[in-house]
């Protein structure tokens, strides 16, 4: 058996750096693939806030109207959430409104024929708001109705 001496053998010196480069593309192509499926993971929802122009308001006896109440829907950038699903529910949750925010995160509504919960000389208007992206946000205490 003839011994050979791996420094002077050059056929494997022949298809090294086609192999390199082959392996180069397989692994970038691997890598573009894990790349674009890491980019399409969700990450983690944002939060929602929302405000009131109105903090209480008084109804005569114990069913009335509410007055023009705006909500405005924010997110934790303090940005507008435009497009925010928006569900409003009287003191007694017989009431309820609901729609979707303009482009300034805004959403302005009135109950009418609403009611406070039986027996109660006060109750709190409740909402919820939904968007694709965000954790959904209930707020059950919002708005303070009073009965004068």
């Amino acid at each position: 058996m003839k011994i050979r001496c791996f420094l002077r053998d050059e056929e494997a010196a022949l298809g090294l750096p086609i192999r390199m480069v082959v392996l180069t593309i397989v692994g970038l192509a691997g890598m573009t693939v894990m790349l674009a499926a890491l980019a399409g993971v969700q990450t983690t929802p944002g939060v929602l806030y929302v405000m009131s122009n109105t903090t209480s308001f008084s109804i005569n006896g114990s069913t009335g109207d509410s007055p023009y109440i705006r909500l405005t829907v924010v997110n934790s950038e303090d940005e507008p959430v435009p497009g925010a699903s928006v569900v409003v529910w009287a003191p007694d949750h017989r009431t309820a409104k609901a729609g979707t925010t303009d482009a300034f995160g805004q959403f302005v509504f009135r109950l009418e024929h609403m009611s406070l919960p039986t027996g109660k000389s006060e109750g709190y208007i409740a909402v919820k708001v939904m968007q694709e992206g965000y954790l959904d946000l209930e707020e059950q205490y919002l708005i303070k109705v009073r009965s004068i």
